[in-house]
C-alpha cells in the first residue's frame, strides 16, 4: 500500500496537483448541479455562502500548518496566498507594491481557461471572489482591506483573469 511518507518529491508534487484539480472539479460539479436546480443567480448566492465559510477554514489551516501568525499583515497574507490549493494549479503573480499594498494577479485560472477552451462565456465570479479573497485576507489579519482590480464579468481587455489589491490602510511606511 502506498503511503504519502514513501513518495519522493516529484510524486508528492504530482499528487498535490491532482488533489487540487480534484477539489476544483468537485467545486465545479457542485456549482453546475446548484445552477441546474436553482438557476445561475441563486447558485452564485449559495456559492458565496460556501466560500464565506471555506476561505476562513483554508486560511486558518494554512496559518496553523505553516506557523503564520494571526495579524501578520501583508507578509503573512503573501505567504498564505502561495499555499492555497489554487496556487498549485493556477498561474498567479504576487507583487508587493509598497509597505502597505500587495497585488495578486491570477494570470491563468483553470476554471476560466476550461470555459475558454469550450467556447463558453467566462464564469461571472466577481461576487464570489470578493467574498473569498476578502474573507481569506481578513482571517490572516482583520486590518487587511481587499479591492477587486478586475474579475469576470468585467471586460477581458487585459492579460489576466482576475486581480486583487490588498492594503492595510492604517499602517505608515
Amino acid at each position: 500500500m502506498m503511503q504519502l511518507e514513501d513518495l519522493d518529491k516529484s510524486e508528492l508534487i504530482r499528487i498535490i496537483r491532482m488533489y487540487a484539480k480534484n477539489w476544483l472539479a468537485h467545486d465545479g460539479c457542485w456549482f453546475l448541479a446548484a445552477e441546474k436546480r436553482h438557476g445561475l443567480e441563486e447558485a452564485i448566492q449559495i456559492d458565496k455562502e460556501g466560500w464565506k465559510r471555506f476561505t476562513v477554514v483554508e486560511a486558518n489551516r494554512i496559518m496553523k500548518e505553516f506557523n503564520i501568525a494571526k495579524n501578520s499583515g501583508l507578509e503573512g497574507l503573501e505567504q498564505a496566498l502561495q499555499l492555497r490549493l489554487y496556487a498549485s494549479i493556477n498561474i498567479q503573480e504576487i507583487k508587493r507594491l509598497s509597505f502597505n499594498k500587495l497585488i495578486l494577479i491570477m494570470k491563468t485560472c483553470r476554471v476560466q481557461s476550461a470555459r475558454e477552451r469550450k467556447n463558453l462565456p467566462l464564469f461571472p465570479c466577481k461576487e464570489v471572489g470578493i467574498e473569498e479573497y476578502s474573507g481569506f485576507a481578513e482571517t490572516i489579519d482583520p486590518r487587511i482591506k481587499t479591492k477587486v482590480i478586475a474579475c469576470p464579468p468585467d471586460s477581458m481587455e487585459r492579460d489576466f483573469h482576475c486581480g486583487w489589491e490588498f492594503t492595510i490602510p492604517d499602517i505608515n511606511e
